[in-house]
């Protein structure tokens, strides 16, 4: 219950609503039960004058008459047997209709929970750090956005349910309080030896779904990272290792779920029987010890009844709320562990880039990996650099830096003279364009892969980006134009295409700065001259950093910087270069 407590702190509305409705319900169906029994009583006695026997009311009916009557007084309701009869059916449908809204509220609690625990991830995620953020396998992302959010919502359902089970239990039990104390007290001391008994089947359950999020986390994790590198499996015939792998981590699940099953079935199983020789004794007991009228054994039958049955139905939501409750911490644990690992976003001054953003003595290192060791280079505003050396050198950790993705642990980084920890971080990207290696677009159409969804950005602007990066005229001869959908990953395009379409994304919001990280590198030579005769179209008007070891781009560049061992020398040109203060139209 620990999880439906938490939930019900952060929703504390949707709860009392819930429980609320629930409460009503259950005192409706109690009240108008306890206007039916007397009635059953009242026929019962004029049965037993008649056939000569002494028709005195027993004491639990005068006592539930005197309830009804009392309560009925209030209003100025005389309690004949038509008004009784109404009672119930009236009692009966208020309870209906509080239970339709109880559920009602509890749906919408569980979709809430699913959205605002799916929204505090994505929203986490997005405001870690960059060196938090790429240690993340995508595929527990994935799952946690996609099943953790759904299970651990759906805990909210079980609880709301056993609370309501709890209550009309506890109204049961008052009700047969008034019948037969000794009944009552039997049949819940009968209801907790259930509870006590069964507990080891709720454990394994709590095991055996804790196993399941572990499995699923696993499955997902390794599809997403197959799936993605799928082509390259089948072209090598590879793709029956992935098989096997993902065959044994979905046989493990296979077994915590069979587990569950098992576990689940046991507590059916073995809770029927129990109940039935349970009531089987108090029956027994009631007629041979207590003797018991007809009428108060069929008032006692009826109410110890629904109390074991609240007690089995709640024992069986505990077991699907510890089931599922893996999922809610599990997510809570991925939500805290990138909460921890915010980005601290300190500067406040305003982004200018009209001269040259330089390091100085920077040095970085990963973990216990030193990458880059007191380098100091400068990009003049305006100008066309490269950074080139083998894979693994830190061209892309330099650019990151620039960026503003990666601090620094020794040196500086400053833009227009201002050093850039002062600086908004945002706003500075938001003056950058920037191009991976690998372009996988959405599965939308071109327009929105340019847009990303930005609605402040009109089709006017897009056919201005789609000029300026070269791909205007094959986009033209699409189906549809701009409107046409690019397939899984951009498959309807070739790699020159889904590239041009790349850097119109980056040109759309008229960045001050493009970043090109190995943008060219698996393009054919025709395409990839034709990419960089666009680049070089562009100098001057937009400030180019391009990381490549591809000769065309270097010989468009005005700057070259060779990054190697962790040192970066300057290859070709001078820093020291008139600057531009222009951006693309």
């Amino acid at each position: 219950m620990k999880l439906f407590f938490t939930l019900a702190r952060k929703y504390p509305w949707q709860t009392i609503l819930t429980l609320t409705a629930i409460l009503f319900s259950g005192i409706s169906e109690g009240f108008g039960i306890s206007a039916l029994l007397p009635i059953l009583n009242t026929i019962f006695n004029q049965n037993t004058q008649a056939s000569g026997a002494d028709g005195r009311a027993p004491e639990w009916s005068t006592r539930l008459d005197q309830i009804v009557q009392q309560a009925l007084s209030v209003v100025g309701i005389q309690p004949t047997m038509a008004v009784l009869l109404g009672l119930f059916i009236g009692c009966i449908v208020l309870k209906c209709i509080l239970v339709y809204l109880a559920n009602k509220q509890i749906g919408f609690t569980v979709v809430l929970i699913a959205t605002d625990m799916r929204l505090t991830l994505l929203k986490c995620l997005f405001g870690s750090s960059w060196e938090y953020f790429i240690r993340q396998p995508i595929g527990h992302l994935t799952n946690g956005v996609a099943t953790e959010a759904h299970r651990a919502s759906t805990a909210f359902n079980f609880g709301a349910k056993l609370a309501s089970m709890a209550i009309e239990a506890s109204i049961y039990s008052a009700l047969a309080f008034v019948i037969s104390w000794k009944a009552t007290v039997m049949s819940l001391g009968a209801g907790v030896f259930i509870l006590v008994v069964l507990r080891r089947l709720v454990k394994k359950n709590r095991r055996a779904g804790a196993k399941q999020t572990e499995h699923t986390q696993s499955l997902i994790a390794q599809m997403t990272d197959i799936l993605t590198s799928i082509k390259p499996l089948k072209a090598m015939a590879r793709e029956r290792q992935s098989d096997a792998v993902l065959t044994d981590t979905t046989r493990r699940l296979n077994r915590a779920l069979q587990k569950q099953v098992l576990s689940k079935a046991a507590l059916g199983s073995l809770q029927e029987p129990i109940l039935t020789v349970f009531l089987v004794l108090l029956l027994y007991v009631a007629l041979v010890y207590w003797n018991q009228s007809l009428t108060a054994m069929i008032a006692m039958v009826f109410f110890i009844g629904k109390i074991l049955k609240q007690i089995e139905k709640i024992q069986k939501e505990y077991v699907n709320l510890a089931e599922y409750e893996s999922a809610y911490w599990s997510l809570v644990e991925k939500i805290d562990k990138a909460r921890e690992a915010r980005e601290v976003l300190a500067g406040d001054r305003h982004p200018s880039f009209n001269r040259a953003i330089r390091m100085d003595s920077v040095s970085f290192s990963y973990d216990t990996r030193e990458v880059l060791k007191d380098v100091s280079l400068e990009i003049p505003a305006g100008s066309f650099v490269t950074l080139i050396g083998p894979s693994g050198s830190g061209k892309t950790t330099v650019a990151d830096l620039l960026i503003g993705l990666l601090r620094p642990q020794k040196g500086d980084i400053w833009l227009d003279g201002v050093p850039l920890v002062q600086i908004d971080i945002r706003r500075w990207r938001a003056m950058i364009g920037y191009v991976p290696q690998e372009n996988l677009l959405m599965h939308d159409t071109i327009l929105k892969n340019i847009t990303l969804g930005d609605e402040a950005i009109g089709e006017i602007e897009v056919e201005k980006a789609l000029r300026a990066a070269g791909a205007w005229d094959f986009v033209q001869d699409t189906a549809r134009g701009i409107h046409t959908i690019v397939g899984e990953r951009g498959s309807v395009l070739s790699g020159g295409q889904r590239q041009r379409i790349a850097i119109a994304r980056a040109l759309v919001t008229h960045p001050h700065l493009l970043i090109l990280d190995e943008a060219t590198t698996a393009l054919d030579p025709k395409t990839e001259g034709e990419i960089c005769a666009t680049l070089a179209s562009l100098k001057g008007g937009i400030t180019i950093l391009a990381i490549s070891h591809q000769s065309a781009l270097l010989e468009n560049a005005d700057l070259a910087y060779r990054v190697q061992g962790g040192t970066v020398q300057l290859a070709k040109g001078s820093s020291r270069m008139p600057a531009s203060c222009g951006v693309i139209a």
